[in-house]
């Protein structure tokens, strides 16, 4: 029996727009489920396979990163050219099979290769679904737009330390990563039969679908100074999102002495709850005050990250566990307002027909400076630390994250004042400043 989209829907009714994000947030929250599983079953790992702190970020971090962002560009470069809807289903598909395979590793090397086909399969699932939310989503409701897809991550942390929690304190590490990847190829099949592949550009008025070369669009991004320092800014904010989000279940494990199912259920109502409040609130107030003036894209994640630093120093110092959780709940929130406004300011640098490899590349950015340092420098400081100061050294370690926050707080304002200032001819799609309009008249 063929299953279809929802009834009478059309390409362009706000209905089946709606249906469609949801249907791309849900992908995006299989992708952490997936992702994040490995972090709150990483201490039960470290026990069984006698592993180092750096070890567990080279897992976590460094493996999955170095896969992620090279796989990465191909395939946001055939997104660009062919179907999206497809690289997102059959992706799906790929990483929830090798999430499954995790737990059939007997040693540290074949676990390090099933995380690195993880990765494969991840690559190819943001940059198409970024595209064609964009093609789904005119420039003032973009933002928004993909804000809510990016909260696919914290619901996707919410369930992943919760059940992977649970599973691991009840049935061990191996079973959780099996049930854990399971639904995610059920729902890859939902995917495929219910969503459409939308017209390239049907948001954009004047855009034609062209062409372009890869090193054609590497060119003009690298070219953008606005591009640049954002791809700086956001990677050091990713260093700090990772350095945290990945230690912090072991954290409470040595430091609060808290079992691995309460840490599951209280990391993932902390990242879920918090994360997603502000991953929307992100998207939503910089499509708001950005109307008068772009810059706010980046000067609200700006201030974000400067209030993020008062709740790491809580979440790491406080000697109250329930005030600990909070204030990482905290950091998840105002950490995540980033994504969504930085993601619309990128898209709005080029042509429909460049958004999937725009993504990919920023993408690449990122994750290889942030998921692929932000774990394992933690770890290694950690694991240099604890002769002198044991299982303290674990917070010393994470406390670093402090000063690389303050560093992309600068970088955010830094882009943002390079942005406002921008040629009107640069900046594509979010509205402009009235002093950009009465330039461009």
């Amino acid at each position: 029996m063929q299953v279809k989209a929802p009834p009478d829907q059309t390409e362009s009714s706000t209905s089946y727009r709606t249906y469609v994000l949801v249907m791309l947030t849900l992908v995006y929250a299989f992708n952490f489920i997936d992702r994040q599983v490995l972090v709150i079953l990483q201490e039960a790992i470290k026990r069984d396979m006698h592993l180092s702190d750096a070890q567990l970020g080279w897992l976590s971090g460094a493996a999955f990163a170095a896969i992620y962002v090279t796989v990465g560009i191909p395939v946001a470069r055939l997104a660009d050219k062919g179907s999206r809807r497809n690289i997102v289903a059959i992706s799906l598909g790929v990483w929830s099979i090798m999430t499954a395979a995790c737990g059939m590793a007997r040693n540290y090397l074949q676990l390090l290769f099933a995380r690195v086909g993880v990765g494969i399969g991840e690559a190819g699932g943001s940059p198409p679904a970024h595209a064609m939310i964009s093609d789904y989503f005119a420039p003032g409701k973009r933002s928004t737009a993909l804000a809510i897809y990016s909260a696919g991550i914290y619901l996707g942390m919410l369930i992943g330390f919760a059940m992977g929690g649970y599973l691991s304190q009840h049935v061990g590490w191996r079973k959780a990563f099996m049930v854990v990847g399971a639904p995610g190829v059920i729902f890859s099949l939902l995917f495929y039969a219910t969503v459409k592949e939308p017209r390239r550009g049907a948001t954009d008025a004047s855009q034609a679908a062209e062409s372009h070369g890869f090193w054609e669009v590497v060119k003009l991004l690298f070219s953008s100074r606005t591009f640049v320092y954002l791809a700086m800014a956001t990677s050091l904010l990713v260093f700090c999102i990772y350095g945290m989000s990945n230690w912090a279940s072991s954290f409470l494990a040595r430091l609060h002495g808290m079992k691995t199912a309460q840490i599951g259920i209280a990391l993932g109502l902390a990242f879920g709850i918090g994360g997603g409040i502000g991953s929307f609130g992100g998207g939503w107030l910089t499509d708001r005050f950005g109307k008068t003036d772009k810059s706010w894209y980046l000067k609200i994640p700006a201030f974000a990250i400067l209030l993020s630093i008062l709740f790491e120093a809580i979440a790491l110092f406080t000697p109250d566990t329930t005030l600990s959780v909070i204030a990482f709940g905290g950091v998840a929130a105002l950490h995540s307002m980033y994504l969504g406004p930085s993601l619309s300011v990128a898209h709005s640098l080029v042509p429909a027909s460049m958004r999937a490899l725009t993504s990919a590349v920023l993408f690449f950015c990122l994750n290889l400076i942030g998921l692929g340092l932000g774990p394992p420098v933690v770890g290694a400081i950690a694991d240099k630390l604890k002769p002198s100061l044991g299982v303290e050294s674990l917070r010393w370690a994470m406390s670093g994250v402090m000063l690389v926050s303050a560093a992309a707080m600068v970088l955010f304002f830094k882009t943002a004042g390079v942005y406002r200032a921008a040629p009107p001819s640069m900046v594509r799609q979010i509205p402009l400043t009235k002093e950009a309009s009465s330039e461009a008249r």
